[in-house]
């Protein structure tokens, strides 16, 4: 039995990077279940990405097919994203948000939107950002220039 029933966590999810992969082991060692918010593309084109980003199918699939490798397919929820809060301001039964340093503000409004609606609050957990070898952080960004690869390895 985990800490949770339910937790959540939510990206755009282009690459499954190291940051990603902590994000998710995290998640899945504290909740039973967890839902994965994938943004949808019109959140995408919203969020004003600094790279190209792959169509939500294909984004879906390379997490599934993640989530599979790691024998986490069948504890996990994927759902899409069409605003940056996901089912965690409606979903009481949500009791963890998983979330990265960058990310934390996002979930304090989270905390206080469910607390308005008189939601049960959410615990929220704050991973650390994954670092590159260079001692700056792992981010699809700098792997798609060709800075470093998904395990923070410097290329350039």
């Amino acid at each position: 039995m985990k800490l949770y029933d339910i937790a959540c966590l939510g990206g755009t999810f282009e690459l499954i990077h190291k940051g990603h992969e902590k994000l998710i082991e995290v998640a899945f060692s504290l909740a039973d279940k967890v839902v994965i918010g994938i943004t949808s593309d019109n959140l995408v084109k919203s969020l004003g990405k600094k790279h190209p980003v792959s169509p939500y199918e294909v984004r879906v699939k390379r997490l599934k097919e993640y989530l599979s490798k790691k024998g986490l397919l069948n504890r996990a929820i994927i759902v899409k994203l069409n605003d940056p809060y996901g089912p965690s301001i409606h979903d009481p039964n949500i009791k963890a948000i998983v979330v990265s340093e960058e990310t934390l503000k996002r979930a304090l409004e989270i905390y206080k939107i469910r607390q308005k609606k008189g939601l049960p609050p959410i615990s929220i957990i704050t991973v650390k950002l994954v670092l590159a070898k260079n001692g700056r952080p792992i981010s699809t960004t700098r792997i798609l220039r060709g800075e470093i690869t998904c395990n923070g390895k410097i290329i350039k």
